[in-house]
C-alpha cells in the first residue's frame, strides 16, 4: 500500500513539473543564428579584426597601466607634442606590429578553420582536439604578445609628461597606475 501511495505521489509531482520542461526546451540558444558562420567560434567582426591586425583589446594590461599604444599615440600626436623623431618611431612600431599581428592572425584563423572543419566533417577525435586547441592557445598568446610589446616600445619613446597627457586624453586620469607604473619605465 505504501508503494502505491509513493508511486501516486511521484506521478503527481511529475505531472506538475512536466509543463515547465517544454517551455525551457523551446528557449533559443544564445548561439542561434551562428551556425552559418564561416568559422563557428568567430564572428565576421572577429575575423576582420584578426585579418587587419587590430588590437581587439588584447593590450589592455599595457594600455590601462600607463603603456600607451602606438596607434593612439599617433592619433594624439598634436596634443602630445610629439617630435618628428617620436612620430617616426611610433610609425615604425605600428608598421612592425601590424605586419606581425596580421601574420599571427592568419595563423590563428587557419587553426580555427581546421578545428571547425573537424567538427563539420565529424572527424575530430580527442588527440586532434587537444593538439589544435593547444596550438590555438599558443597562437592567441603570441598575438597578444605582439600587441603588448608594441605598447612597451611606445612607452620607451614617450616622456613621462607625454604618457600622463596620453592617459588624460584617453580618459584614464584619476585612476591609480598601479605599483611601479608611475612613468619610471622610461627615461625621457
Amino acid at each position: 500500500m505504501a508503494h502505491i501511495a509513493y508511486t501516486a505521489a511521484l506521478v503527481l509531482i511529475s505531472a506538475s513539473v512536466a509543463p515547465a520542461w517544454p517551455a525551457k526546451a523551446q528557449m533559443p540558444s544564445p548561439y542561434a543564428g551562428e551556425q552559418g558562420r564561416e568559422i563557428k567560434a568567430l564572428s565576421a567582426k572577429d575575423i576582420d579584426e584578426l585579418t587587419q591586425g587590430r588590437g581587439m583589446g588584447l593590450a589592455k594590461a599595457a594600455e590601462l597601466n600607463r603603456y600607451p599604444g602606438p596607434m593612439h599615440g599617433l592619433e594624439l600626436a598634436e596634443p602630445l607634442k610629439l617630435s618628428d623623431e617620436q612620430r617616426q618611431a611610433l610609425k615604425a612600431i605600428m608598421t612592425r606590429m601590424s605586419a606581425e599581428a596580421k601574420a599571427v592572425g592568419q595563423d590563428l584563423l587557419g587553426l580555427e578553420r581546421e578545428l571547425d572543419a573537424g567538427f563539420v566533417a565529424r572527424t575530430i577525435d580527442a588527440q586532434r582536439l587537444r593538439t589544435l586547441t593547444e596550438r590555438i592557445g599558443v597562437t592567441q598568446g603570441a598575438l597578444r604578445a605582439v600587441h603588448l610589446a608594441a605598447h612597451i616600445e611606445t612607452a620607451a619613446v614617450l616622456s613621462k609628461v607625454q604618457i600622463a597627457q596620453y592617459d588624460l586624453l584617453r580618459g584614464y586620469a584619476g585612476t591609480p597606475a598601479g605599483p611601479g607604473n608611475h612613468g619610471s619605465h622610461n627615461k625621457h
